[in-house]
């Protein structure tokens, strides 16, 4: 069986590709993507990847075809969500309740999720919420990645919590420390910004932020400090990894500072004061939700409409399109939050 897919590199080249699908084995389930999410990662592809044409998408919401002969728990019809790197379950680190660590995952073997067909093993996915339409449900990824980092966070009750870009990870993360117990939540933006951005801020306000903070207009420190004297507790960083520079400034002696903003191209290293950490005791935690976890609270949360999907999955394309969706992401031309492809129309 065959199926299309998309592929992207630097530059914005992104190409169809078809490809003939893995025969389905005994564990194997065939699944038609009904909708597949642009992630950041896949704008930094297109953007900054100069290496082989990456396979793009895994933001993915699908419905079972078929399934191998030892799969009992999906039949064809069953609404799914496909993680795209699973846990094994059985190495030590899965056995000691620590799967965060695994390094035995099942992945989607490059497959991408911006196409029509996958063929994936029975264990990477989750059931999907019958109520849950398909563009609304393939933000159960990317949520989880969020609820991830908030979690991380541990975000005392009541507590302060700045927010540093309002990507769409950035933006859900609001709405979580929010739902987590944030007495006060700030985000931060590019002033004067372009449409993408605008409305991503906007958004912010109606997803819970107390107050939005503008780089190049307002002083980041200033501004927190104006509520919080002696800096936020927390601060999660979803925007590049200079944005660690405000971290520092806004948090609080003690804090806790949890970051997953990355970069693919020059800008993914930073100096740091390791002394000012230690003296004033911060605690910095990465945040890399993989191998895929938190998915099935995810999903209910946005069944429950505790996350507003319809806040953030602004735009849906197909065939043809993604050249514009791209394009308007990467120079903020489309007041885009979160773009949704669906390959089936």
């Amino acid at each position: 069986m065959k199926s299309r897919g998309l592929f992207g590199r630097k530059y914005l080249q992104i190409e169809c590709r078809e490809r003939e699908l893995a025969p389905l084995g005994d564990d194997d389930v065939l699944v038609k993507v009904h909708a597949c999410g642009v992630c950041g990662t896949d704008v930094n592809f297109v953007r900054d990847w100069d290496d082989e044409p990456m396979g793009l998408g895994h933001e993915i919401a699908a419905e079972v075809i078929e399934a191998g002969k030892a799969v009992a728990r999906f039949q064809p019809g069953d609404r799914v969500i496909v993680e795209d790197c699973t846990m094994c379950g059985v190495c030590e680190d899965c056995k000691s309740g620590h799967p965060e660590f695994c390094r035995n995952m099942y992945g989607i073997e490059g497959q991408p999720g911006m196409g029509e067909y996958m063929v994936v093993r029975h264990n990477s996915l989750i059931p999907s919420a019958a109520g849950l339409d398909y563009a609304a449900a393939s933000l159960t990824e990317p949520l989880a990645v969020s609820l991830t980092a908030v979690l991380n966070a541990e975000i005392p009750l009541g507590g302060s919590v700045l927010v540093l870009g309002p990507g769409p990870l950035g933006l859900m993360a609001v709405r979580l420390a929010k739902l987590r117990g944030a007495g006060w939540v700030g985000v931060t933006g590019r002033a004067g910004g372009t449409m993408c951005e605008t409305m991503r801020l906007e958004t912010a306000k109606r997803l819970g932020a107390d107050e939005v903070i503008y780089i190049g207009c307002d002083d980041v420190e200033e501004v927190v400090k104006s509520h919080h004297p002696k800096g936020v507790d927390r601060v999660i960083v979803s925007s590049p990894p200079k944005s660690l520079y405000d971290a520092f400034k806004a948090i609080k002696f003690g804090g806790l500072i949890t970051f997953f903003g990355l970069h693919f191209g020059d800008q993914n290293t930073i100096e740091l004061d390791v002394n000012d950490m230690i003296f004033r005791k911060i605690t910095l935690r990465p945040t890399f939700a993989e191998p895929a976890i938190n998915f099935p609270i995810s999903n209910r949360l946005l069944a429950d409409g505790l996350v507003d999907a319809a806040a953030i999955v602004t735009h849906t394309f197909s065939w043809g399109n993604e050249l514009d969706i791209f394009r308007g992401i990467i120079d903020g031309t489309e007041p885009v939050i979160k773009a949704v492809m669906l390959p089936h129309g």
